[in-house]
């Protein structure tokens, strides 16, 4: 059986086995909006919790909103256009555009120019988020569970703060969007690394899917209320990245709406683990490097046995990456233990820790294969990972071990579909 993988920008064609069993679990398709501008301008007009934006803003204030960065597929072509024909009565230069860049690069004029459409840059001021630099951040307080909040003060200054984004499950913040914009979008890197440390990562709600209950998720909303978000315009998007759904208004509420619709219509039961996961990481631009990769990963690793395969595409054109302290922590790690034991070593704080302790705990479920054409066999191992150079032949040679009876799941969309085996 042929079957295609989000891979890249052009997809990925595999051969696999006849005769072997083998489910194909997608996104349940939502058409896009007839037309999405419209449709966004609609959600605007009609807010969850709060009165219409344009009701909101007024003239005079000084408006921020928060965009995503390159590693998110936000669609700003679309959502930029209906913002401000929304606050048509706020002259351009009272807008300040921030990149949620989190912990991650800042981001290049081109990426820009590609992340927010025509006429963006060079036209609105556009700050981007350095998690280093502690001048450029502001205390706001301390959350319940002790996390010292400090946020872009440049951002906190605004008189109207929008958050923007999209809605997909997040393997350990259960979803993505809502107040992850603010926290960790415009933080700095000690309030991200306590609150992604290894106590939080080994909770057992802190996966896919789950936000009450969850302690990263609870402090993520807990220090977004800080900085006092005056609205919240996210989205549901299909595999063709088309607009489906707006979750417009309050940012706890709105979100709350949006997570339910996307719980529906993203996440799949099953009814038992799977010898053998073929995923992806959803493409470009989300499958950019190795350290976006583990999401893919960790949507497999969800149905995959113990002692299980998973085999994953992703094309990694931006490489571990370079920057940040994931690829460090990898190679100064003799093996997983090790890896694991340094990361839950009470009071230990590094960059990236995080993606580490995850790829870990999903290299240690089962064997991770990965197919990159931008990543050298010595990276892949140094990732504790088998270099797979072609899909098909790899299950045929674990299939001669395994035996007729393996099941195989293939995930082509990787994590915009997040299976789950059933209680």
């Amino acid at each position: 059986m042929n079957i295609g993988l989000a891979y890249g920008k052009e997809g990925l064609e595999v051969e696999l086995p006849d005769g072997v069993k083998t489910d194909v679990i997608e996104p349940k398709f939502e058409a896009g909006m007839d037309d999405q501008i419209e449709g966004v301008r609609e959600g605007l007009r009609n807010p969850i919790g709060t009165p219409p934006l344009s009701q909101i803003v007024k003239e005079t204030d000084t408006v921020g909103i928060i965009f995503s960065d390159i590693t998110r597929a936000t669609p700003y072509d679309i959502l930029l256009p209906a913002l401000f024909s929304e606050m048509g009565h706020v002259p351009k230069e009272q807008f300040v555009l921030f990149n949620a860049a989190g912990t991650h690069r800042a981001n290049t004029d081109e990426e820009l120019e590609r992340i927010l459409g025509p006429g963006i840059l060079g036209n609105y001021r556009i700050v981007q988020n350095d998690c280093d630099d502690e001048d450029s951040h502001r205390y706001i307080g301390m959350t319940s569970g002790g996390n010292e909040v400090k946020i872009l003060s440049e951002f906190l200054d605004c008189d109207v703060k929008i958050l923007t984004g999209f809605i997909e499950p997040h393997f350990f913040a259960g979803y993505s969007g809502g107040g992850k914009a603010i926290m960790p979008g415009l933080a700095m890197l000690q309030t991200v690394q306590y609150n992604h440390r290894a106590v939080h990562m080994d909770h057992p709600k802190a996966r896919w899917g789950i936000t009450e209950g969850n302690p990263l998720w609870e402090d993520v909303r807990e220090a977004a209320r800080m900085a006092e978000p005056t609205f919240l315009l996210n989205i549901a998007l299909n595999r063709n990245k088309e607009v489906t759904a707006v979750f417009a208004g309050d940012f706890e509420e709105a979100h709350k709406a949006g997570c339910s619709y996307v719980k529906e219509h993203a996440m799949s039961p099953v009814d038992e683990a799977y010898d053998i996961v073929i995923t992806s990481n959803s493409g470009y631009p989300l499958d950019l490097n190795m350290y976006q990769s583990v999401k893919g990963m960790s949507a497999a690793s969800q149905i995959v046995k113990e002692g299980g395969h998973i085999i994953i595409a992703a094309d990694c054109w931006d490489g571990i990456p370079a920057h940040g302290k994931y690829g460090q922590l990898l190679t100064e790690a003799e093996s997983l233990d090790e890896l694991l034991s340094r990361i839950r070593t009470p009071g230990f704080a590094m960059q990236d820790m995080w993606q580490a302790q995850i790829h870990a705990l999903i290299c240690k479920k089962a064997t991770v294969h990965f197919y990159s054409g931008n990543l050298s066999d010595e990276q892949i191992r140094e990732g504790f990972m088998e270099p797979c150079r072609d899909i098909g032949e790899r299950v045929r040679k674990i299939l001669n071990n395994l035996g007729p009876d393996a099941r195989i799941c293939v995930l082509p969309e990787g994590p915009q579909t997040i299976p789950y085996v059933k209680e």
